[in-house]
């Protein structure tokens, strides 16, 4: 499965984004998707992850209440809204698929997620 990141860019401090992760293949039902992302100086984290019938969504604890994933299969694109950016929230933000089960990839593991996008550029700066 290819993924393709989109929607980053420059955006203010308080300001908004969404991103777009598109697969080339069918995702409704076999695949649950993850954000992740890159800061620098620091290893890659998770962001957010949503179920594979969008069921279930688990956000991690530095964008809890800013951030929302929605999926849409008709589109095989899932999204990330990211609110009330800072500018820590800078970074590269990568989706990613897996065909693991909840208990394996709603905490983040990156071993569960086998195909990884290329990622995109988010900066939040004045």
């Amino acid at each position: 499965l290819q993924l393709v990141e989109s929607g980053g860019g420059l955006v203010q401090p308080g300001g908004s984004l969404r991103l777009s992760c598109t697969a080339s293949g069918v995702i409704s039902g076999y695949y649950a998707i993850g954000w992740f992302r890159q800061v620098p100086g620091k290893e890659r984290e998770g962001v957010a992850c949503i179920s594979s019938n969008g069921g279930s969504t688990n956000y991690a604890d530095p964008v809890k209440g800013r951030c929302t994933i929605s999926r849409d299969d008709a589109q095989n694109t899932v999204f990330l809204q990211l609110n009330s950016l800072k500018p820590e929230d800078t970074g590269v933000y990568y989706c990613a698929a897996s065909r693991t089960g909840w208990n394996l990839y709603s905490n983040f593991n990156q071993r569960a997620f086998e195909d990884w996008g290329q990622g995109t550029q988010v900066t939040v700066s004045s």
